[in-house]
């Protein structure tokens, strides 16, 4: 007779005093039901056990044609109405000379599990599987089967119900499409993504605010510590594929173990900041802040935190997004230094000498002293060795000039060949000793350097608190033209 693979049974109980009505019961239960004779099925287990096989699962799916043979010893007795309105069977005859449109594909499978559950002993077995109306539709169904009291020592009485669950398995499909989907987006993101758990940092915070606790930012900047405690409480539930590659870790399981080399230093600080928007209740904010990867390299980063909706009470989760900036903070970086740095000479440049020169004359520190200095001969080297070689002597000025000076003394280029280092706090005895720093650089970088000899004109000014820095310029200015006057033999070479 045709298998049972994939049909759905029901254990009932049978018993000798059954009222005469038990076949209407049958026939018209909502759910459907199959009563079929196992017995030769018994049978071939039996040869089987004689022949010395003891693992069935291994030795059935040594050959899939022993499952079909079983399958064929099964005989079907009767089914009730339910199960002719299921499959789309006009009768019993109709549906068994079909069975095989019924059960088929890949249910062999399943139908082997069944088997192995009636080898092992058990008067009953259960299943999930699919099964085909006769016009082809898919059919979800959980088949329950039981041998009847009685009946057990042949096996020719077995009820199988077949519970159709083809809308519970449409939406748990969809439900493992969904998640697969979720599970997708979150892994292949573009940006870096942190699942975590702060229901412990809640605590913390209820905690303090419990203990009369007002002005937090006040609070954390007393106990730096609370700060270091909120930072170990953070759990980490998962991080994305983009992650492992931004922070260069191999596996998740090493990026985690390795917490601390990652949120360090500054992240402290960028991490208070957090904890007040939290104390604030601002469940969603956005900063900037500093991380490091496990090779040691500083990583800018755009930071977003959010609250998951739904775990607003105890902030059990909490996705945080991460977006590399590294390259766009070296680039503003890079504007803000050519905004004020002279790009040949590396020294800072007009700008910056025009805003220093506001600055110290409104907020000091007096006495401040300016050096001016000028390259000798330039405009000589451009005419006779082209510009080239001039800004080859330039770089030169800008390296001796450069290591001349201090914070928060500073050297600028503020004209072709002309150069102003600004010493604040400086008097003239400390000018006087700056300049003489220079001619020795000079010398040095000439023996380092053949070709042509690097030469510089230099005049030095101080100002006092409440004098006109633009009076100490000019000073500088004629101290420096004197000596370039002197260099040139009192011509008007330059």
């Amino acid at each position: 007779m045709p298998n049972t693979l994939g049909r759905a049974l029901h254990s009932v109980t049978a018993s000798p005093s059954q009222p005469a009505d038990d076949a209407d019961m049958f026939e018209l239960a909502p759910v459907s039901l199959w009563l079929e004779d196992f017995s030769a099925v018994r049978e071939v287990f039996e040869g089987w056990r004689a022949d010395g096989i003891v693992d069935l699962r291994s030795f059935l799916r040594a050959d899939t044609a022993r499952i079909a043979e079983c399958s064929s010893r099964i005989r079907v007795i009767k089914v009730n109405r339910r199960t002719l309105a299921l499959f789309g069977a006009r009768d019993l005859s109709h549906l068994v000379d079909n069975l095989g449109a019924v059960f088929r594909d890949d249910m062999l499978l399943t139908h082997a599990d069944e088997l192995e559950q009636l080898w092992s002993g058990k008067a009953q077995f259960v299943s999930k599987t699919v099964n085909y109306a006769l016009d082809g539709k898919r059919l979800d169904v959980l088949l329950k089967a039981v041998i009847l009291p009685g009946h057990e020592a042949t096996w020719d009485r077995v009820l199988v119900t077949v519970e159709d669950i083809t809308e519970l398995e449409n939406v748990r499909r969809k439900a493992a499409l969904s998640e697969l989907y979720a599970r997708g987006l979150f892994e292949h993101s573009p940006v870096s993504l942190w699942v975590e758990n702060f229901s412990t940092v809640k605590s913390l915070l209820d905690d303090i605010r419990e203990r009369g606790i007002v002005d937090f930012r006040t609070f954390t900047n007393v106990h730096p510590e609370f700060i270091e405690r909120c930072m170990q409480e953070i759990h980490v539930l998962d991080v994305n594929q983009h992650t492992l590659t931004m922070f260069g870790a191999p596996d998740k399981a090493t990026l985690l173990s390795r917490l601390g080399d990652v949120f360090r230093d500054e992240m402290v600080g960028h991490f208070q900041e957090q904890l007040v928007d939290l104390w604030e209740n601002r469940l969603f904010h956005q900063r900037e802040v500093v991380n490091y990867s496990l090779e040691g390299h500083q990583l800018n980063v755009h930071l977003q935190f959010s609250v998951f909706p739904g775990h607003e009470a105890n902030w059990d989760l909490v996705l945080v997004a991460l977006t590399d900036i590294t390259a766009r903070k070296k680039a503003e970086a890079y504007l803000e230094f050519l905004g004020k740095h002279d790009a040949l000479t590396k020294l800072k440049n007009r700008s910056f000498y025009i805003d220093e020169m506001n600055r110290l004359e409104r907020k000091g520190p007096f006495p401040v002293t300016a050096v001016a200095v000028d390259v000798n001969g330039l405009k000589a080297v451009n005419d006779q060795l082209g510009h080239a070689a001039g800004d080859a002597l330039l770089r030169r000025a800008g390296e001796v000039l450069g290591k001349a000076v201090e914070k928060p003394s500073h050297a600028a280029r503020i004209g072709g060949d002309e150069f102003v280092l600004l010493l604040p706090g400086v008097d003239e005895r400390g000018g006087a000793a700056v300049i003489d720093s220079i001619r020795q650089l000079v010398e040095v970088n000439n023996q380092f350097y053949s070709g042509l000899p690097l030469s510089f004109a230099l005049g030095a000014a101080t100002a006092q608190d409440g004098e006109r820095l633009e009076a100490m310029m000019q000073r500088a200015d004629a101290a420096m033209y004197l000596e370039k006057r002197a260099h040139y033999g009192a011509s008007d070479q330059a």
